[in-house]
């Protein structure tokens, strides 16, 4: 059997040793004592355990990114086909890897990327599925396909011929129209689904997109291409904007000059299951939703008790209204987010809860975000760069009204360290330093994950000061239990858009244009299917975890934070074995019930 040659990656001067300013050995494999772990002070940087796997991590992640790159139309078959290729080949080099002479970084991502590899291949056997669901609405794909991977190949043209291939694509999208239109007028269940329509709308988009290429880079260079093409392409080119114009207005139902429609494309419960092994996760979409439903009783009962302490009884609703009228003015909404992230730092380190690099509170950047993206991410998005959510002055009045109460600012100083400190761009900065090949097995349970933990923990501390603040935060704890059901819900064909938009209104209290904009993004969006349950979920992954190591007495919380940051981002339950010291066996498969 093949072994890898293990390393360790040593600091590399003052100069990195003044960027991190990490505790030492925060990140080692075996949990350390609470006592060793707090004399860790911010001399420099651990030393970080290399795995023996992470150059083939990387090469995996280039080989696929290029091939990405290379088959660039994602419905082509030739990509698919080229994808499941990389993964067999990869999958022959992992089994052919000593396992047992791995260490434990080594072992953690030999799982990781063999799961990977197996997920991966599903998705392709899935999409594969779905391609065969949209021929009858597509037949004239493979024109496209053909004359676009023969460029990607490098083949000579032949214009004439491709003229010829240019009117059967007119043709065959003609025909493809009619039969559409016949259905519509016909009985409704020989109607093309909304779902299925949606589908094969982002289908013709990316053959116009593709053809379009195709035929710019023949045009003008090869005169007798122009000469035979520029017309039929014409031709093409329009016929595949009237049958997307089709497909989008008659059955999507989408109208000129108005928001997009909710449709979203349920994927059923086998993948919903088949998406929770890869996301190492050891619970049936039912049994999630339970867990859910526990959280939701424990918010409801804080919440009344909110709702009393304001004087509002136990009509909460009416205690919610009253935060969300306690907005700033407009223009003041950067001035707060300053403040709130000031406080949450400063809320950190008093208490030593984790180390927070110099450069880290240096660079983080403000922006505004437009009203256009405002309709579908109504509240803050972060990183590097927090994008506030505010009014602005060319908004309709209702929805300036809206916004000012969505972003008021107790909602806001439960928002603003779940986007920069400690949430996503403390992440960011240290999965740019720590373990970057793990990036390729980055999930939301670990990104949002943890920044849906520090609100726990936050609460868990006495961070919110009054009734107003924990208002706030039961809020968005309400928000997070509520994205589990009806993201789940509606994945396995129980509820429709309208109905998750209403429950959103009613069960938690949104404004219903952030409703409305919280399902959009949710399900017209490129958000993965488990990406809503992965908040809640994730957080209390991480919080079981530190339950399991810091109140024990086995880690002190600065080093627990430390060492799930510098782990990098995967799967909790290898953040878990990581951290704890264990051992993965080969082919390990999720089993940590974190939440019975």
């Amino acid at each position: 059997m093949k072994t890898l040659r293990a390393w360790r990656l040593v600091p590399s001067g003052l100069a990195l040793t003044a960027l991190l300013a990490t505790p030492a050995a925060c990140s080692a494999a075996p949990a350390q004592s609470a006592s060793g772990a707090n004399s860790a002070k911010a001399s420099g940087p651990a030393s970080e355990p290399r795995s023996e796997l992470r150059e083939l991590v990387e090469r995996y992640s280039s080989d696929r990114r290029v091939l990405e790159r290379r088959y660039d139309l994602e419905w082509s078959p030739a990509r698919r086909a080229r994808l499941v290729e990389l993964c067999a080949q990869y999958a022959r080099e992992l089994e052919a890897l000593d396992f047992e002479a791995l260490g434990p970084e080594g072992r953690i991502d030999h799982v990781l990327l063999a799961g990977k590899l197996e997920h991966e291949r599903r998705e392709l056997a899935r999409r594969a599925r779905l391609a065969e669901e949209l021929a009858p609405l597509a037949p004239f794909a493979g024109v496209v396909f053909e004359l676009h991977g023969a460029w990607r190949e490098r083949a000579d043209v032949a214009p004439r011929a491709a003229a010829e291939r240019l009117n059967e694509l007119v043709e065959s999208l003609e025909r493809a129209r009619k039969g559409v239109e016949a259905q519509l007028d016909g009985p409704a269940d020989a109607r093309p689904s909304r779902s299925l329509a949606l589908r094969a709308g982002g289908l013709v988009a990316e053959l116009r997109d593709g053809l379009r290429e195709w035929f710019e880079y023949y045009d003008g260079y090869d005169p007798l291409f122009s000469w035979w093409c520029a017309k039929p392409y014409e031709a093409a080119r329009d016929g595949l904007e009237r049958y997307a114009k089709l497909l989008r207005e008659r059955v999507v139902g989408a109208k000129p000059g108005e928001d997009e429609p909710i449709v979203g494309d349920p994927i059923g419960r086998e993948t919903l299951l088949a998406h929770l092994q890869f996301e190492r996760i050891a619970y049936s979409p039912e049994e999630l939703i339970a867990i859910a439903e526990a959280q939701f009783r424990w918010c409801d009962e804080r919440m009344l008790a909110a709702s009393r302490e304001l004087g509002h009884g136990d009509d909460w609703k009416a205690a919610l209204e009253a935060v969300k009228r306690l907005h700033v003015e407009p223009g003041e909404q950067p001035r707060l987010v300053r403040e709130l992230a000031d406080e949450a730092v400063a809320f950190l380190e008093q208490r030593e809860l984790l180390t927070i690099p110099e450069l880290a509170k240096e660079v983080w950047r403000m922006e505004m975000m437009s009203p256009a993206r405002q309709k579908v991410n109504p509240f803050f998005l972060g990183g590097e760069s927090v994008i506030i959510s505010f009014p602005t002055d060319a908004m309709e009045h209702s929805d300036k009204l809206m916004s000012l109460r969505a972003n008021n600012r107790h909602f806001s100083r439960a928002v603003v360290h779940h986007e920069l400190i400690p949430g996503h761009h403390l992440q960011q900065f240290m999965t740019a330093r720590f373990q970057p090949h793990r990036r390729e097995f980055a999930t939301p349970f670990w990104t949002e994950g943890w920044a849906l933990y520090w609100e726990m923990r936050l609460w868990d501390l006495g961070f919110p000061r009054g009734p107003e603040d924990r208002i706030g935060m039961l809020f968005w704890r309400m928000h997070r239990c509520a994205r589990i059901l009806f993201s789940l819900r509606f994945h396995l064909g129980e509820w429709t858009p309208e109905q998750c938009i209403d429950y959103l209104v009613e069960r938690v209290g949104h404004e219903r244009s952030s409703a409305e904009g919280e399902v959009r993004r949710s399900f017209n969006g490129d958000y993965s299917p488990l990406y809503q349950v992965a908040y809640m979920i994730g957080g209390l992954q991480i919080r079981a975890l530190q339950r399991e190591l810091v109140e024990s007495g086995r880690m002190s919380e600065r080093a627990f934070h430390d060492a799930v940051l510098q782990g990098g981002n995967m799967p909790i339950d290898m953040v878990r074995a990581r951290v704890s010291g264990a051992k993965p066996s080969r082919g390990q498969r999720p089993q940590w019930r974190f939440a019975d």
